[in-house]
């Protein structure tokens, strides 16, 4: 074994072939994670597998590692062997990226495949072959359809990221792409949480799987937690204030924060930027360049805070973050596990910061029962705090620049000052500078702490409860509420429609989430779906390039017959 196989001893002890741990090795790999530990030996012995695995843990490389572990040199199928689905087009290219990087030394032939993507490219580079695709599923069933992808040659398929598809919409898709698949493939299938319709997918699609947990590392009794995770009662009209003095106060260096809607990412946006942060909006709304200008200044340090809809982040994968805030509490608990699992990496401190309203407490509790681990209410900063934090940052920086040894150029300044005045009032004189140049003290208003909210039956609003964007939820009678438009879907139950697939369509493609979407009526031959008025239009143009059980139907505004 030579010394660069040598270096990643640890990879070694898997049954790694050669050329992946020099590729390992080069990358600066010395040790396999855990999972990488658990699921490498039995996906390399050829084993279907079940991990659940949250974001950060290196299941990446658990699965890419034994799939091109079966890859031989030379000529190759055109068709691919491996098909990895993912949930989003960000995840699709950094797995894609990892794919490439490990089997550089194999000549391995990569495609990620995903909508917002000229589809020409694409046929390409499927006409002149593939080895792995990784794709999303609306797009990977595109190309089935128009027979430019076969997959009668695949060994292997990775469900990636399963409950974020199915909380999209794609169960499906994600079937009929299976259908297209030979029955004596090895299947893969990780997930951050396990809900029983990921189980029931195992059971119909795997063959005797293995099983492996893994979570984040457990802090031993008496250590701080890799993820410090607290929340912020605030009533709705003060959470803009409450989060620029929270960051103001957290100081951090790099952050995502998560709406609900594009509309409240834009306000937010434009809130943080006001206060002299450097943010960046990312939602559903922008263009596939756009985004990936916007990643790329993220990663690069030029932009230190990221406002994002859960839909657009899906997949996003920034080693630096330091913090993630939710500007509301999510819907889901399992969208919360998936939001802080960005943080804490690496053994770095991470923080997950939560601004609840006074009646999403008990939706807090509903994460805590799920995730085993508490979040701990703080109360907000006052101005106090506020302004002892900036001198605090002042003192910082001054003791940053007397650790230096750039300072005896500015000795005759002071030396002409303290002919006059006394060094300590020069001293005093040159922190306030500092000060007021970094912006000062605060003039702000104290932010009022919100009234307790009534548990009782009625003061419950149900539709926020997790889950409630999937339930059937008929219209009434009544005329619709100012500010909704109600949309026919050319596509009904006797295609197998029902509402959680309309909800998981319209919210994997446009960033709205499910309580937006009002009341929805299923009919044989089509569907009727309220959605927010000035969400109209874009909805529609989403829908029209998408997919709901592998049909793409008609989707207009009603016509309403008088």
């Amino acid at each position: 074994m030579d010394e660069q196989v040598e270096s990643a001893a640890g990879f070694a002890g898997l049954g790694l072939r050669a050329e992946l741990l020099r590729a390992l090795t080069n990358l600066g790999y010395e040790e396999p994670t855990p999972i990488q530990q658990a699921a490498i030996p039995s996906l390399v012995s050829g084993r279907d597998l079940v991990g659940q695995a949250a974001t950060g843990t290196g299941k990446t490389a658990a699965f890419a590692l034994p799939v091109l572990q079966t890859f031989t040199e030379g000529k190759r199928d055109a068709g691919p062997a491996a098909l990895i689905l993912v949930p989003t087009r960000e995840l699709a290219e950094q797995v894609s990226q990892a794919v490439h990087r490990y089997g550089r030394d194999l000549g391995v032939r990569v495609l990620p495949v995903y909508g917002g993507q000229p589809i020409g490219r694409q046929l390409q580079a499927l006409q002149r072959g593939v080895d792995v695709v990784v794709g999303t599923p609306g797009r990977v069933l595109d190309h089935i359809e128009r027979k430019t992808l076969r997959l009668g040659d695949v060994r292997t398929v990775v469900l990636d990221e399963a409950d974020e598809m199915l909380d999209m919409g794609f169960a499906e898709d994600i079937e009929a792409i299976l259908d297209e698949t030979p029955t004596e493939r090895q299947t893969v299938l990780f997930s951050a949480t396990m809900p029983p319709r990921i189980d029931s997918i195992a059971r119909r699609h795997l063959r005797d799987p293995e099983r492996i947990t893994m979570g984040r590392a457990v802090a031993t009794p008496g250590e701080v937690p890799l993820v410090r995770q607290s929340a912020y009662i605030v009533a709705r009209a003060h959470k803009s204030a409450a989060l620029g003095r929270i960051l103001d106060v957290e100081a951090p260096t790099s952050a995502i924060v998560f709406c609900r809607t594009r509309e409240e990412v834009d306000s937010v946006t434009e809130t943080l930027n006001g206060r002299g942060y450097r943010a960046e909006a990312l939602h559903g709304g922008m263009s596939q360049d756009q985004r990936d200008r916007v990643m790329g200044r993220l990663r690069s340090g030029s932009t230190e805070l990221l406002v994002a809809t859960d839909v657009a982040a899906r997949g996003l994968d920034v080693d630096q973050l330091t913090h993630v805030i939710n500007f509301n509490v999510p819907v889901a608990p399992e969208a919360y596990v998936h939001r802080i699992g960005r943080v804490g990496r690496a053994g770095r401190e991470g923080c997950a910061i939560t601004l609840a309203e006074p009646r999403e407490q008990r939706m807090l509790k509903a994460i805590e029962r799920l995730t085993g681990q508490r979040i701990t209410l703080e109360k907000l900063p006052t101005v106090t705090d506020l302004r002892a934090r900036r001198l605090e940052l002042t003192r910082a920086a001054l003791q940053a620049s007397l650790e230096t040894d750039d300072l005896e150029r500015f000795r005759v300044v002071l030396d002409s000052l303290t002919d006059e005045f006394d060094v300590e009032n020069v001293a005093l004189a040159a922190v306030k500078l500092l000060h007021e140049a970094a912006g000062g003290d605060t003039d702000e208003d104290e932010i009022p702490t919100p009234a307790p909210v009534s548990t009782s039956r009625g003061g419950q609003n149900r539709d926020n409860r997790p889950g409630a964007g999937g339930r059937d939820r008929r219209p009434s009678s009544r005329p619709l509420d100012s500010g909704v438009t109600r949309l026919f879907f050319g596509i009904g139950r006797r295609a197998g429609v029902r509402p959680q697939d309309l909800v998981g369509a319209i919210t994997g493609e446009t960033g709205l989430s499910a309580r937006e979407i009002g009341a929805i009526q299923i009919t044989d031959r089509f569907a009727l779906v309220e959605v927010p008025e000035k969400a109209t239009d874009m909805v529609i143009a989403a829908m029209q390039r998408s997919t709901i059980r592998g049909r793409r139907p008609t989707v207009r505004r009603e016509r309403f017959v008088r």
